[in-house]
């Protein structure tokens, strides 16, 4: 399905956050009252990466850690998921980014992120880019984090240009405004980098920032006239929303007992990667990416929590064939 890790091209490189997520094992708790926490290698795009390769493609992290103990932690965890870390740079000065939740089921998972005075993945620079893996890798994944701040703002565009818009380029809205000043700085950051991609995923939300627009099918069409050729509206319990210029998908969400919604999207992030490498129809596609992120959100962890193919299949067959699941 996929090329050896370390062979030489990948099929999917990540590019942007990664670090440690600490996550409570007890639930419905504030951190002030948790007692014991697990340790999980975490980053959005990481998470992506991760999910690609459980699903049997060659993926690597184009990212930054810090020169201590959480970013060999780190390293070493994306080699034990079959992540190619060579593309991880070590920034001196600076820590490893940490990242606390709270769970609080079926829906609010404040997150508080550990990453002052900078983190090492927003000092990636230009120079540190592998542009032959760039313009190679069959798919390349970006989250608009990375054009939140220099360097990494100046190291976003030259990916970008050097890709060219060949093959998947895939841009995930994942708008997180601590990270950024204002979000009209991001609207603008977002609006040039849309012309880019081939494909743009994200959250109602984050289609606001991003375009303006909240309604699925007006942020849909935005993203389609700024350039991008798929877009994907995710609308959590409502399901999700997938448009290219000729065709329109919608389906809903998979009714499951939620445990942590928090990897959800990266699930469905590295399961729409798939999707993409594999050149399925748009709806079988989706269907997948959304069957995926059910079976994430169903379980405490993140990166660990990505499902397999043989998964992913079992739910969709027992939705199929109606039988009712609440828990994986």
């Amino acid at each position: 399905m996929g090329t050896e890790v370390g062979s030489g091209l990948l099929d999917v490189l990540a590019m942007g956050r990664c670090g440690v997520d600490i996550y409570p094992l007890q639930t419905g708790v504030g951190l002030e009252g948790v007692e014991t926490f697990g340790k999980f290698l975490g980053g959005s795009p990481t998470n992506v990466a991760v999910a690609a390769a459980r699903l049997g493609h060659s993926a690597g992290v184009l990212t930054g850690v810090g020169d201590d103990p959480f970013g060999r932690y780190v390293r070493r965890a994306m080699r034990g998921f079959g992540v190619d870390d060579g593309h991880v740079v070590v920034v001196p000065g600076l820590h490893t980014p940490v990242t606390f939740c709270e769970i609080f089921p079926p829906d609010d998972f404040p997150l508080w992120f550990y990453r002052s005075p900078s983190a090492p993945d927003l000092q990636l620079r230009a120079e540190d880019l592998d542009l032959e893996q760039i313009c190679g890798v069959r798919l390349l994944w970006l989250t608009v984090t990375g054009l939140s701040a220099e360097p990494s703002l100046a190291a976003h565009r030259t990916a970008l240009a050097a890709r060219g818009r060949r093959g998947h380029v895939v841009l995930d809205l994942d708008y997180r405004a601590t990270f950024w000043a204002d979000p009209g700085l991001a609207h603008d950051r977002v609006r040039e980098a849309l012309g880019s991609v081939t494909v743009a995923v994200g959250n109602r939300e984050e289609c606001r920032v991003a375009v303006g627009e909240t309604d699925p099918d007006r942020a849909a069409d935005a993203l389609l006239e700024a350039g991008v050729e798929l877009a994907v509206v995710k609308q959590g319990p409502a399901g999700v929303l997938a448009k290219t210029a000729d065709e329109r998908v919608v389906l809903p969400s998979i009714p499951m007992t939620v445990v942590n919604g928090l990897g959800a999207g990266d699930g469905f992030g590295g399961s729409l990667c798939h999707g993409l490498l594999e050149g399925w129809p748009l709806r079988r596609t989706i269907e997948f990416a959304s069957a995926a992120g059910a079976i994430v959100a169903s379980r405490l962890e993140c990166s660990s929590a990505m499902p397999t193919v043989a998964e992913v299949e079992a739910l969709l067959s027992q939705r199929r064939h109606g039988v009712a699941n609440d828990s994986t």
